[in-house]
């Protein structure tokens, strides 16, 4: 049985780049989302995935993912999945031995930036790099599922929050003397 135990950070500036140690670009959709399940269709470079993920207890769900031709996936994308499909760089960064994703949206979701990390359990302690924000791993506004149904580029953000900065930041806006 596959089980993801993953925590979720905003990131709060540009610094995790300088360490990338390799990037792909993903395009994924849902084929279906409802409130305890959703299924996930992802191209990543010449890749096509079928993943199935339970609703999250803790950090913890329930994750099954299955290569698929890439063709079909590419086709299940355009024909079935809800739109917008949700584009973004997958950056790999490895830091205190741990190896962070960090991902860069693009497309609807253009200016978000999240940092991941698999733990082995969910009372793993994290070292937090210096570029990792706050933990959004319990709000599900920021769930790949609900990015896909309620882009990001249309939230109202205020620009005194720390998601605010780092949105206007990634778009050149404010820095963070303008936001205090």
């Amino acid at each position: 049985m596959g089980e993801e135990i993953e925590r979720k950070f905003l990131v709060k500036s540009n610094s995790w780049r300088k360490n990338i140690e390799k990037s792909a670009k993903i395009r994924q959709g849902f084929f279906l989302s409802i409130k305890d399940r959703a299924v996930r269709i992802r191209v990543k470079g010449k890749q096509g995935f079928i993943t199935m993920k339970s609703e999250s207890h803790g950090f913890t769900r329930k994750e099954f993912e299955y290569e698929i031709p890439v063709v079909d996936a590419e086709e299940i994308l355009e024909t079935l999945c809800t739109k917008p499909i949700v584009e973004k760089t997958r950056n790999w960064v490895t830091y205190a031995d741990k190896v962070w994703v960090i991902d860069d949206f693009h497309g609807a979701n253009n200016g978000l930036i999240m940092a991941e990390i698999e733990l082995d359990s969910e009372m793993e302690d994290v070292a937090r790099p210096d570029w990792a924000g706050n933990e959004v791993s319990d709000n599900p506004r920021y769930y790949n599922v609900y990015l896909a149904r309620h882009p990001f580029t249309t939230w109202d953000l205020n620009p005194k929050t720390e998601l605010g900065r780092v949105h206007l930041e990634h778009s050149g806006g404010i820095s963070d003397d303008d936001a205090s």
